[in-house]
């Protein structure tokens, strides 16, 4: 069976890496966002150090722009590639270039920037070889209004900043996964809690239909011959036949509560014909035929209880195509009411019934083998003749207290089993 705590693991490891994807992702973004603000903050910081006076008059001295030419020669140390001024009506009058970043310089003429109509300062950040660049637009504020001029400088970001800043984006991004993997591990434990929870609830409403799934065949098979021990020995043996053939635990869940309820049509066969101690006419016969159609009507109407419907409908089926109701043929039989069909007829042989003493093994077992191919599947019939002397030695003689708290001991587990691998399956 498959472990919950499996499930469970594998769930919460899929949360795990799309909540990290999700989360990484997302901090990966901002974090690079602030990397950039920083980044263009620090350009702006210094060229805000660079105020250019002398603008607001339309004509410059020769003076005028040499001391402006000598402070951005100053300025233009600081990490800038270039520092170049516009007048206001964006003519250049004044370039100064660091020469140690000329080639950053050179690799940045192939692109063309706009200026700035507003009050607000333009950044654009580029990546060239291993350096990171920024280039700033500040418009120049005149004492009358308007823009005096235009600054534009070209800012090299020093690498161990950038470096600092990469640092710091792989902390955050580490800490925020490591928060994602701890709440993981701490829901673990309140799943698994939670899960137990579900599953005690689960199993004691399991518990509840299979008691009243058994009650109501064990009724049936009261009206029909005095006991309801018949219904809990042929679903202890269509069990073990079961896993003989092989089956999955969902066809197994089928099987039983077709055991259970296989001649739940009954219900609707008057006594006359049921209790009849003698042999029934064509007519009565007929009539009680109609048993097997009843159950399938009676059961229609439950979603649960549609898993029994192959061997209510199919249990007198014949193998050579002679049985009711719908005259099937050998494999076109489910193979539930063919595995049923065998254990049926056989605790019918080996029981008392009000009209008959039981029959002994070997004789019952003959019968059986007798009819193999005619009544019943062959292949079948020899997997049960090797199994029958173990099973009617523990089953055969057992109290009605004692089949039915084996019954209830077993059949859950095939009930939790398919709970179990359906969600697994969708899980996967």
């Amino acid at each position: 069976m498959i472990s919950i705590h499996r499930i469970v693991f594998h769930r919460l490891i899929l949360a795990w890496l799309a909540v990290s994807l999700f989360a990484g992702g997302l901090t990966y973004f901002i974090e690079i966002e602030k990397i950039d603000d920083a980044i263009v903050a620090l350009a702006a910081s210094e060229a805000e150090h660079f105020a250019p006076e002398s603008l607001d008059t339309g004509t410059r001295s020769a003076e005028e722009l040499n001391i402006l030419r000598e402070k951005a020669g100053e300025f233009v140390k600081r990490n800038f590639v270039v520092i170049e001024i516009y007048d206001r009506e964006e003519k250049r009058i004044l370039e100064v270039v660091n020469p140690k970043f000329e080639h950053i310089e050179t690799e940045l003429k192939r692109f063309r920037h706009r200026f700035p109509h507003d009050a607000r300062s333009h950044y654009e950040k580029f990546t060239v070889g291993e350096d990171t660049v920024v280039q700033v637009l500040v418009p120049l504020p005149s004492k009358i209004g308007g823009n005096a001029g235009f600054f534009e400088g070209v800012f090299v970001v020093d690498r161990s900043t950038v470096a600092d800043f990469r640092t710091q984006l792989w902390r955050t991004l580490a800490a925020v996964l490591f928060a994602v993997l701890a709440t993981t591990i701490l829901l673990y434990p309140v799943i698994i809690s939670l899960n137990r929870d579900v599953l005690r609830f689960s199993r004691d409403l399991l518990k509840g239909n299979l008691e009243m799934a058994s009650v109501l065949g064990a009724a049936i098979a009261k009206r029909d011959s005095d006991t309801g021990d018949h219904n809990f020995r042929v679903t202890l043996y269509a069990i073990q036949l079961g896993e003989a053939v092989g089956l999955t635990a969902l066809q197994m869940r089928q099987l039983i509560l077709g055991a259970f309820l296989h001649d739940v049509g009954k219900i609707g066969i008057s006594d006359n014909i049921l209790l009849k101690p003698g042999k029934l006419t064509a007519e009565e016969f007929a009539l009680m035929r109609t048993h097997v159609a009843l159950g399938v009507d009676i059961i229609r109407h439950s979603e649960w209880l549609q898993d029994a419907r192959a061997v209510i409908e199919g249990h007198h089926e014949k193998f050579d195509g002679s049985g009711y109701l719908r005259g099937l043929k050998g494999e076109a039989i489910p193979l539930n009411a063919r595995i049923f069909a065998i254990v049926d007829v056989f605790d019918a042989l080996t029981s008392r019934r009000p009209y008959k003493a039981p029959m002994p093994l070997e004789s019952a077992l003959a019968i059986i083998e007798k009819d193999a191919g005619s009544h019943f599947d062959p292949q079948l019939v020899s997997l049960f003749v090797g199994i029958a002397p173990a099973l009617y030695a523990q089953i055969g003689q057992a109290s009605e207290s004692e089949l039915q708290a084996s019954l209830l001991q077993q059949a859950p587990h095939y009930f939790l089993q398919t709970s179990i691998k359906t969600k697994a399956a969708a899980a996967a």
